[in-house]
């Protein structure tokens, strides 16, 4: 993260959890912490008046819910990162954020160790998910005969979806293959459309579930 920096949020009700990351982050050089909100309402004030990075959300909070925080927040500031930093690990939960847009899903007994890495992670364009999410993301996508929707994958589709399980962002992918953006994209629109799924995190964890990627080539 050297020569970058970072304007974050945090929203989370407790005060000492705040406290919490706020040391964790700014321990870290190019990572500012610029506002805190204790409830839902006052994050959605701080996201409107605020251009910051990422965002830092609590899933349970007062007066406005974490869910349609994320959900506003997407709408008033489309780029704006988010990372859900919660105690709950429930399916239910995950998958709600993750159809929300979060781009991140971490639970708190794993911020020391993972919530730097989240940072780093969405504001280069990728998703980040704790050991535990991805086990949950997994759980969400099983269950279906997928090995015929594999089959179906061309050549350069593997490859495109090879690169995005890396974390390769679209633009690093189009690199490494020699291609425009704009095909990267449609590649991933196409992918998405075969295997059922409606985000990029469900995707790469179908991908790894079936055999479409080698998980030890995946960050």
């Amino acid at each position: 993260m050297s020569g970058r920096h970072v304007r974050v949020l945090l929203a989370d009700d407790h005060p000492l959890v705040r406290s919490g990351i706020r040391h964790i982050l700014e321990g870290q050089p190019g990572i500012e912490v610029v506002a805190e909100a204790s409830d839902g309402s006052r994050a959605l004030d701080l996201i409107r008046d605020i251009a910051a990075d990422v965002l830092v959300l609590d899933l349970k909070m007062p007066a406005t819910d974490g869910i349609e925080v994320l959900r506003a927040a997407k709408i008033l500031r489309p780029a704006l990162k988010i990372i859900v930093l919660t105690m709950h690990a429930g399916q239910e939960y995950v998958v709600q954020a993750v159809k929300g847009g979060a781009d991140a899903y971490l639970l708190k007994d794993s911020a020391v160790q993972d919530l730097v890495a989240a940072v780093d992670a969405v504001v280069s364009g990728r998703n980040y998910f704790s050991p535990t999410i991805q086990q949950q993301l997994a759980g969400r996508v099983r269950g279906g005969p997928r090995a015929a929707l594999s089959a179906q994958l061309t050549e350069r589709e593997r490859e495109v979806l090879t690169g995005l399980a890396r974390g390769l962002s679209s633009r690093e992918v189009a690199g490494e293959l020699d291609i425009s953006v704009r095909t990267v994209e449609t590649h991933r629109a196409n992918l998405m459309h075969k295997l059922g799924v409606k985000s990029l995190a469900i995707l790469i964890q179908v991908a790894i579930r079936e055999g479409m990627v080698d998980p030890s080539a995946t960050p």
